[in-house]
């Protein structure tokens, strides 16, 4: 590995890639389109046939329901986030060193990785396959940012595409009180 690059290169089955190479590469592209069509499959299904199912359940899967449905959604708007910031760079609108500020960085960790909620086993078919979806989606995603961070140093804390991501956050936090202000 060039000494001179060793800010840009990541480090992918032993070898060293540049992060150009890696935004435009197979994995990187898979992943976005993955990550944006669970989004909006998430959307639609808990706006639609999820709140419809909701309304059948038990008392603990209508609990596991809200606290499952709201980590998902945490789950998918830090992975949403995440990927956002990456194909920004990737388009010059921010520089890798601003992606690695530690505001950028996956948060939430707790709430996406722990174990399901008691009940959570009386939840519809399609929501447990979303969860699942989203928990496989989000391990990708911790591992190639810990692998894009491995080497990286300290970065300055503004960003331009701050705008963009409150507004990512704010279109899940409508979603989430829709969803669950009328319980």
């Amino acid at each position: 590995m060039n000494g001179e690059r060793i800010d840009q290169d990541v480090q992918f089955a032993g070898e060293a890639v540049s992060l150009s190479e890696f935004m435009t590469s197979g994995l990187f592209q898979r992943t976005y389109q993955e990550g944006m069509q669970l989004v909006e499959e998430t959307s639609a299904y808990l706006d639609g046939p999820g709140r419809e199912a909701s309304r059948n359940l038990s008392r603990d899967a209508s609990l596991a329901y809200a606290g499952e449905s709201m980590r998902l959604t945490t789950r998918l708007m830090q992975v949403a986030a995440w990927l956002l910031v990456r194909k920004a760079v990737h388009e010059g609108e921010i520089t890798p060193d601003e992606a690695r500020a530690e505001k950028y960085r996956l948060a939430s960790k707790e709430i996406a990785r722990s174990a399901r909620i008691a009940g959570a086993e009386g939840l519809p078919e399609r929501l447990r396959e979303l969860i699942g979806r989203s928990e496989r989606l989000y391990a990708r995603v911790e591992r190639l940012d810990s692998r894009l961070r491995e080497q990286a140093a300290p970065v300055a804390e503004h960003h331009p595409l701050a705008e963009q991501l409150s507004r990512v956050e704010a279109f899940y936090r409508e979603t989430l009180s829709r969803n669950f202000g009328e319980a």
